[in-house]
């Protein structure tokens, strides 16, 4: 296992599994939004962001995290598994509000600096309209992944801790990046 796509609503819990699973791996961690976003929340154009996310997949070894539909196809393409975090709803929305408290004016580790956390309504709406607005589509490019790429999905925080435990066992037995897949 040498590069890890990570997805999952805003407050799924990406950026913090990135985080564990790359003292797991030892692999580098990527978080798209630290690319995505230029300081005071401008996004990147289209055209450039297309690039920089080619460049990034190029590499031979990463955790990558985060959403970013445009460049979804590319990603898949060129991972060795990637895990979904299907997390639900309430988990997500409280998230938000918890890393929101945490990071008062301040940039999350992983943003752009510049981008202070923030909370508005847009935001929340996004967030709790995740489901129905990119879930499925989402679960369709993966179901046409599956016979290329590993697809883990995990639907709670028990399952994201099984898989961790269980990944780390395989490095502690083996030494290799390998791993068991939770459906």
């Amino acid at each position: 296992m040498n590069r890890v796509m990570i997805l999952g609503s805003a407050g799924s819990g990406k950026s913090t599994l990135s985080r564990k699973l790359s003292s797991i791996l030892d692999l580098p961690v990527i978080h798209l939004d630290k690319y995505y976003w230029k300081p005071n929340w401008v996004p990147t154009p289209a055209e450039e962001w297309d690039r920089v996310v080619e460049e990034l997949t190029m590499t031979e070894q990463w955790i990558i995290d985060g959403n970013y539909s445009r460049t979804l196809d590319l990603r898949i393409s060129r991972a060795d598994v990637v895990i979904y975090l299907d997390m639900p709803r309430w988990l997500c929305m409280y998230r938000i509000v918890k890393r929101r408290v945490m990071y008062h004016r301040k940039s999350r580790p992983d943003m752009n600096e510049g981008c202070p956390e923030k909370l508005d309504v847009e935001f929340i709406k996004w967030v709790w309209n995740y489901r129905t607005r990119s879930r499925t589509k989402t679960i369709e490019k993966l179901e046409r992944s599956k016979n290329q790429t590993e697809i883990i999905i995990a639907r709670n925080r028990k399952e994201v801790n099984e898989l961790l435990k269980r990944l780390a066992n395989n490095q502690a037995r083996s030494g290799t990046n390998e791993s068991e897949q939770i459906t």
